[in-house]
C-alpha cells in the first residue's frame, strides 16, 4: 500500500495528483525548485523537499535529487505526473529498485515506447499501421532520406513529447536547419537529441485513444480524444469524443489502441496517439506512457478518476470494470490557458499574475497551478491552467467553456484566453472542422477587439472607482462623493488601451451623480455600488457591473466580455528610453545559444542572426532586411532580458 506519495512534478499536475491522493487517504510530498518555493502545489502537499536549483536539469530532471527527496520524506510511492521524468525508464527502474511503488507502466514498457522510431517498428510488427519514417543519424544523406519519406515531412524528436523538437519541412533545403534546431531543442528538453523524419499528413486530425491496464492482464480503452487544435505542434484545445469519429471507427481505433498496448504488456494509464486522415485511414504516432495533459476530458465523459485508477493499479488492484461497462456520456472540451502572446506568434511571456479568479458560473473544472501573485518565469512551460467544460452536446460544452473563460479574471500577464474564446465560438470549430492546420487555415482572431462603447464604459468605471477609493481613505469621508466647496474644473484622466486614447472628465452633481464626459460625449453617471474590487455604474439608464483592480498605472476592468486593460497616462510625461536605429532585441528573457553572424558581416533578408532559448523553446532572430551587422552585442552563452539589444543592423 502507498501511504506517502511523492509527486515528482510541479504546477497544475502536481496539485491534481495530490487532490486525488488526499481523497484516497494518502499523504503527499512535493519537491520544488528555488523559483517554485512559494508555489501553490508546494503548500498543497503534506511535506515539501527543496531540490536546490533553478532549471529543470538542476531540479525536476535530476534523478538522484528526486530519489534522495523521496527517501528523506519517507515516501513509499512516486507519481511522475507528465513531462520531466514521467517517461524515463531509468528513473522508473530506480524508484522500484529503491523499494518504492512506481505509479505508471513498467520500466520495460516505458523503454519500449521511449524511442518513437523503435516503437513504430514494434507497432508495425503488431499489425498497427504507421507513417513512413527514417532515423536521421549524424552525417546521414539528407537527400536520400527526403526521397524515401517524401514531403511535406516532419522532423521529430525520438524521445519526449509536448511538441518539443519538432519541425515541419516543405523542401529539402530546409532539412539541415530543421534537424539542427530539433536536435538542440530535444536535447535541452529530454536530454536526448535523437531525431527522425516522418511523413507529414496535411489536413489530418490528431486523435488518441486512452488505455488503462492492470497487473493481472486486464486492459480496456476509454474511447478517444481529439487534440487537433495546435500551435507549434502543442495542443491547446482537446475534446472527447471526436466529432469525426463514428461508432464503427471508434471501435476500430479502440481495438488498434488495445493491440498496441498488448504488444508491450501495458499496465496503468497511457495514450496511443494516431493521425486520422481525411479519408478515414488512421496511422500510429506514438504511445505516451504516462498521464496526458488532456486526461480530464476523458474523466468527464466516462465518470472515472484516472489518477485514482493509476494509484489502485500501482498497488496491485484489478480493474473494477470491463470494456462493456464503459460508456460515453455527453461531451467534454478542455482549453489550455497559457502565458503567451497570440499576436506575437504565440511566443511565451513572463510576468506576475496579479489576479486569478475562476468564474463562479457556468460550471467548469479548473486544474490550475497558479493563484493571484504567482510569477511566470522563463525556466518552465508557461501553461497556467486547464479549464474543462462538460455538457450534453458538443456545442453546449464548447460555448459553456467559452463563457467560463470569458468570465475568468486573469490579469497582470498576457494570455491566450481571448484567442481560446474566439476559437471555441468560431463557426468552423462548432461545425467540427478541426484538422491540425485549423489555426493557419481558419485563423481565428488572436485577440479581442474591444468595441468603443465597451472601452468608454471601462474607462468611466476605472475613473469613478479611483474617485470612490480616494474618498474612502479621505478625512472628508462624511461628505458626498466628489464634494467641493466651490466650482472647480472637472477631474480629468486619460487612459490608453493598446494604441487608443480614452480621455475621461467628471464633475460631482448635487444629487450625488456625476456629469461625465468621455470621448467627447457628456452624460450622467451614478455609482450604485463600489467596493475595493467591484463597481456598479448606471450610464444612460443601463447598469454596468465590473470588477476593477489596479497595479500602479495599470488598470483592469473585468466586465461581461472579459478583461479590458487600461494604462493611466501620467499627468506629466515621463522620459522614454532612446531606441537604437536598426536594433533587434530579445523577445523574452532567455539564454543565447547560437550567434550566426559577425560584426561587419553582410546578411540577406530572412537570414538567421541569433537563437535565444527560453521556456524550453528556441526563438530565432532573423534579419528583417538585407544589410550589414553594425554591432553584435551578445555571444553564445549570454543571458538576456526581454528587450535587451542583440544586434544592430544597417540597411544596405
Amino acid at each position: 500500500m502507498i501511504t506517502t506519495l511523492l509527486v515528482a512534478n510541479r504546477g497544475e499536475i502536481a496539485r491534481r495528483v495530490m487532490r486525488t491522493a488526499a481523497a484516497m487517504g494518502i499523504r503527499t510530498v512535493a519537491v520544488y525548485s528555488d523559483g517554485d518555493a512559494h508555489s501553490p502545489f508546494v503548500r498543497d502537499a503534506d511535506l515539501a523537499v527543496p531540490l536546490h536549483g533553478q532549471t529543470a536539469a538542476e531540479t525536476y530532471l535530476d534523478v538522484a535529487k528526486v530519489l534522495d527527496a523521496a527517501r528523506l520524506a519517507g515516501a513509499d510511492g512516486v507519481h511522475p505526473g507528465y513531462g520531466f521524468l514521467s517517461e524515463n525508464a531509468d528513473f522508473a527502474r530506480a524508484v522500484v529498485e529503491a523499494g518504492m511503488i512506481w505509479v505508471g507502466p513498467t520500466p520495460a514498457a516505458i523503454a519500449a515506447m521511449g524511442d518513437k522510431l523503435a516503437a513504430k517498428t514494434l507497432m508495425e510488427e503488431a499489425g498497427v499501421r504507421t507513417l513512413p519514417s527514417l532515423r536521421l543519424e549524424e552525417g546521414a544523406d539528407l537527400g536520400a532520406a527526403a526521397t524515401e519519406v517524401g514531403f511535406p515531412a516532419l522532423v521529430k524528436a525520438a524521445a519526449g513529447g509536448g511538441g518539443k523538437g519538432m519541425r515541419v519541412v516543405e523542401r529539402e533545403e530546409e532539412l539541415q536547419a530543421a534537424i539542427a534546431g530539433a536536435r538542440r531543442e530535444a536535447l535541452a528538453a529530454f536530454g536526448d537529441g535523437t531525431v527522425f523524419l516522418e511523413r507529414y499528413l496535411t489536413g489530418a486530425r490528431h486523435v488518441e485513444v486512452q488505455i488503462l491496464g492492470d497487473k493481472h492482464g486486464n486492459l480496456v480503452h476509454l474511447f478517444e480524444r481529439e487534440c487537433s487544435i495546435q500551435r507549434r505542434h502543442q495542443k491547446v484545445i482537446e475534446e472527447s469524443p471526436s466529432s469525426a469519429v463514428s461508432p464503427a471507427l471508434r471501435e476500430r481505433m479502440g481495438q488498434a489502441g488495445l493491440l498496441a498496448a498488448k504488444a508491450i504488456g501495458y499496465e496503468s494509464a497511457g495514450t496511443v496517439e494516431f493521425l486520422l486522415a481525411p479519408d478515414g485511414a488512421f496511422y500510429f504516432l506514438e504511445v505516451n506512457t504516462r498521464l496526458q495533459v488532456e486526461h480530464p476530458v476523458t474523466e468527464m465523459v466516462t465518470g472515472l478518476d484516472l489518477v485514482r485508477e493509476q494509484l489502485l493499479v500501482a498497488q496491485g488492484a484489478a480493474l473494477s470494470f470491463t470494456q462493456s461497462d464503459l460508456t460515453l456520456t455527453g461531451h467534454a472540451v478542455e482549453a489550455r490557458l497559457y502565458a503567451e502572446d497570440p499576436d506575437n506568434d504565440f511566443l511565451p511571456v513572463t510576468g506576475t499574475v496579479r489576479v486569478w479568479e475562476p468564474a463562479a458560473s457556468p460550471e467548469a473544472r479548473y486544474d490550475s497551478g497558479i493563484e493571484s501573485g504567482s510569477r511566470v518565469g522563463v525556466e518552465f512551460d508557461p501553461m497556467l491552467a486547464k479549464v474543462i467544460a462538460h455538457a450534453p452536446t458538443r456545442a453546449e460544452a464548447a460555448l459553456r467553456l467559452a463563457l467560463a473563460l470569458e468570465r475568468t479574471a486573469i490579469q497582470g500577464t498576457t494570455t491566450n484566453r481571448d484567442f481560446l474564446v474566439a476559437t471555441l465560438r468560431h463557426p468552423a470549430f462548432l461545425a467540427g472542422d478541426t484538422s491540425t492546420d485549423f489555426i493557419t487555415k481558419i485563423d481565428p482572431p488572436r485577440s479581442r477587439a474591444v468595441a468603443p462603447a465597451e472601452l468608454e464604459v471601462a474607462a468611466v468605471q476605472a475613473a469613478l472607482a479611483a474617485q470612490s477609493w480616494r474618498r474612502a481613505t479621505s478625512a472628508l469621508g462624511r461628505f458626498p462623493s466628489g464634494w467641493r466647496n466651490s466650482i472647480l474644473p472637472s477631474e480629468t484622466f486619460t487612459y490608453l488601451h493598446a494604441d487608443r486614447s480614452v480621455p475621461v472628465a467628471y464633475r460631482a452633481l448635487r444629487d450625488g451623480s456625476f456629469a461625465v464626459t468621455v470621448a467627447g460625449r457628456t452624460t450622467t453617471a451614478r455609482v450604485l455600488e463600489c467596493s475595493d474590487r467591484e463597481i456598479e455604474v448606471e450610464l444612460d439608464g443601463i447598469r454596468h457591473r465590473s470588477t476593477v483592480r489596479n497595479h500602479g498605472p495599470r488598470w483592469w476592468v473585468h466586465g461581461p466580455r472579459g478583461d479590458v486593460e487600461l494604462a493611466l497616462v501620467p499627468r506629466f510625461p515621463e522620459p522614454e528610453a532612446e531606441g537604437v536605429a536598426g536594433g533587434l532585441v530579445a523577445p523574452l528573457p532567455g539564454a543565447v545559444i547560437a550567434v550566426q553572424v559577425t560584426a561587419g558581416g553582410r546578411v540577406e533578408e530572412g537570414q538567421l542572426l541569433v537563437i535565444v532559448e527560453a521556456m524550453k523553446m528556441e526563438h530565432r532572430i532573423t534579419a528583417p532586411h538585407a544589410g550589414t551587422v553594425a554591432e553584435l552585442r551578445v555571444a553564445a552563452g549570454d543571458q538576456v532580458a526581454a528587450g535587451d539589444l542583440l544586434v544592430v543592423l544597417e540597411e544596405a
